[in-house]
């Protein structure tokens, strides 16, 4: 007997990927339980199954920095805020924080189906005695338009949000003169893909060629260092809101029309914003 939940719940994270470099990722997670009903009729009481995985995922690898550590050129040490882990391809890039924003996985790279073997394996080995096995689907959201994924962290949430490298893969939709405008969809996507969005206040160095990010939050101490090509720089926090508000300024000024935003973060959550055009500031 089997018992399945679609869309049970959404996975943000960034991964260390060894040909892309930083990559913000959304996986959908499905599940499917396995085993022998119970007295009451029931494999598992549908009100149960959703808390108890969204449970473990939340205090695991969700909003968590994914590290393959058999990577080419990935190397992990102790440091004053906790852990260290650099990387030196495609690009190079450091980052430090608490243990807990990052998840390691001794692995040569990091892919949806292999995490989702690896979630389903530690779900089965806390599953109810009547339930067999759990075997997690992850995948990313069907989309018809453009997308792209984006790494940040929120100083001042007091969630996991502010840990300096985790992620999402998110829809731009961009309207003009109440239309939709594919193609402008299409440039400003391809251009943020697997940038890093950072707030002004907390570059504490920057050259010509890398920037450095550091910031304090509740969790503790982070700093990220990565090319200078590889970032954004917003001047407030990088929230949904707040990359809404900025990308509606910067179309509407490039285009010089009117625009209006609707920035995901994740998975069927975000912000709308809208602009009319001022001077200009282009990619």
């Amino acid at each position: 007997m089997s018992l399945f939940v679609q869309q049970l719940t959404h996975i943000d994270v960034s991964l260390w990927c060894p040909t892309q470099g930083l990559v913000g990722c959304s996986w959908q997670v499905d599940a499917i339980l396995d085993g022998e009903l119970g007295e009451d009729g029931m494999l598992f009481d549908f009100g149960e199954v959703k808390p108890w995985i969204k449970r473990t995922l939340d205090s695991g690898l969700d909003h968590t920095l994914l590290v393959p550590t058999l990577a080419p050129g990935v190397s992990i040490t102790d440091c004053a805020e906790g852990i260290c882990v650099n990387a030196t391809a495609p690009y190079t890039m450091e980052v430090r924080g608490p243990k807990e924003a990052f998840t390691l996985l001794p692995w040569p790279a990091i892919t949806a189906p292999r995490i989702a073997e690896h979630l389903s394996q530690i779900l089965t080995e806390r599953r109810p005695d009547n339930v067999h096995s759990v075997t997690l689907t992850l995948s990313e959201e069907a989309t018809e338009g453009a997308s792209y994924g984006y790494s940040h962290g929120l100083k001042r949430h007091i969630g996991n949000c502010q840990r300096i490298a985790h992620g999402h893969r998110s829809r731009l939709y961009i309207w003009q003169q109440n239309a939709r405008q594919p193609q402008l969809e299409q440039q400003w996507s391809e251009w943020l893909n697997n940038r890093y969005l950072l707030e002004e206040a907390d570059i504490a160095a920057q050259d010509n060629e890398r920037l450095t990010c550091r910031y304090q939050a509740a969790q503790g101490d982070f700093v990220i260092t990565l090319p200078q090509q590889q970032c954004t720089i917003l001047p407030g926090p990088t929230t949904v809101e707040n990359i809404a508000v900025w990308l509606a300024k910067q179309v509407a000024t490039q285009s010089g029309q009117a625009t209006r935003i609707q920035a995901f973060e994740g998975i069927n959550k975000g912000a709308i914003a809208m602009s009319t055009p001022s001077p200009s500031v282009t990619p």
